[in-house]
């Protein structure tokens, strides 16, 4: 009698750890589904909503990085990731204009994230062609002149680079807060390009921006402190948007934001490094991000070079590069 209760005890715990098993497998498939469903969907409306292959970044599904060969960043096995994050204006087959220049570093040991933003019209020593603001070396070599600048400068190597286009932007606000994000404008923004392709309007006091707002909000430097407000409001944003990421509605909207990124983005991090990546972030999550931007106000000055360079901020480039190595401990 007690050999048969014992029998069926151990069926009975037999049938529960196959209903576990089976429950965690189902569990999984639904996840894969849906994470595969939402990817998919989410690039499909990013493909759908691009008036013409031409208007967005080439990806290496159509026509290939144009820059992934020439990157020569090497990563250095230090256990952190230090990239380029660079934001463009991309329209039909112009030179793409680098509005957005930041040197990220991410330390998965310790949970930390650093960001640096470069004043796009720094006066720095280009290599090969001499000094010029720094984001005409984008226009002159791509990111991989762009490193080389960095390197030179400042002795600090990038191993990845990222380029988001500005409509891959609005992507990102669109899809991760469909009503908007609460912001904080702290002035009239009123400003239109005599092209007509940029248009902002907006009005002080917190209010709900979307995507294309949050946009010209991020872009706005028509003020008295031109780039170095807007390096401030782009800081402001990313913030924002970190917060709006690790939420529990963005970790859900995490395979549709990917897809809808995809046409907008090109990058040297491989796939299973992003998913690596992405991962270590959703798991162990940065709650504060380290930023500054260079030259510091303390270290700037206007100054008017000889046409074509015209007006540059420019700085003691040894105290910009003590700022850095103190800012990322290389000292």
């Amino acid at each position: 009698m007690s050999q048969s209760r014992s029998l069926r005890k151990r069926n009975k715990r037999r049938r529960k750890r196959k209903a576990f098993i089976g429950l965690y497998a189902l569990i999984f498939l639904l996840v894969i589904g849906y994470s595969g469903y939402e990817y998919l969907a989410g690039k499909q409306q990013s493909m759908s909503q691009q008036a013409s292959a031409a208007e967005s970044l080439p990806s290496e599904e159509t026509n290939g990085s144009p820059y992934k060969d020439d990157f020569k960043g090497i990563d250095n096995n230090d256990g952190k990731m230090m990239m380029l994050l660079l934001g463009i204006d991309q329209r039909g087959s112009e030179i793409a204009r680098t509005d957005t220049i930041m040197l990220a570093e991410y330390d998965p040991s310790n949970q930390s994230a650093k960001l640096v933003s470069l004043m796009r019209d720094m006066y720095i020593d280009i290599p090969g062609h001499g000094y010029n603001k720094l984001n005409a070396s984008f226009a002159l070599g791509g990111p991989e002149l762009l490193r080389e600048t960095i390197e030179k400068n400042f002795g600090i190597e990038a191993e990845y680079y990222s380029i988001v286009d500005f409509n891959g932007f609005t992507q990102i606000v669109d899809t991760l807060s469909p009503d908007g994000i609460q912001v904080e404008v702290e002035k009239d923004m009123h400003y239109g390009s005599g092209d007509g392709s940029t248009t902002i309007d907006l009005k002080e006091g917190t209010q709900s921006l979307n995507g294309e707002d949050l946009l010209g909000y991020v872009r706005y430097r028509s003020d008295a402190r031109g780039d170095f407000a807007r390096v401030e409001r782009q800081q402001k944003v990313i913030d924002l948007l970190k917060d709006e990421l690790l939420s529990f509605q963005g970790v859900l909207k995490a395979p549709r934001l990917i897809g809808n990124l995809q046409p907008y983005v090109d990058t040297n991090i491989e796939g299973g490094k992003v998913l690596q990546l992405g991962k270590d972030l959703l798991l162990n999550p940065v709650e504060n991000v380290d930023m500054m931007s260079v030259p510091t106000t303390d270290n700037v000055w206007d100054e008017r070079k000889a046409y074509p360079v015209g007006l540059v901020l420019n700085h003691d480039e040894e105290e910009t590069k003590k700022t850095l190595h103190q800012f990322f401990g290389l000292e």
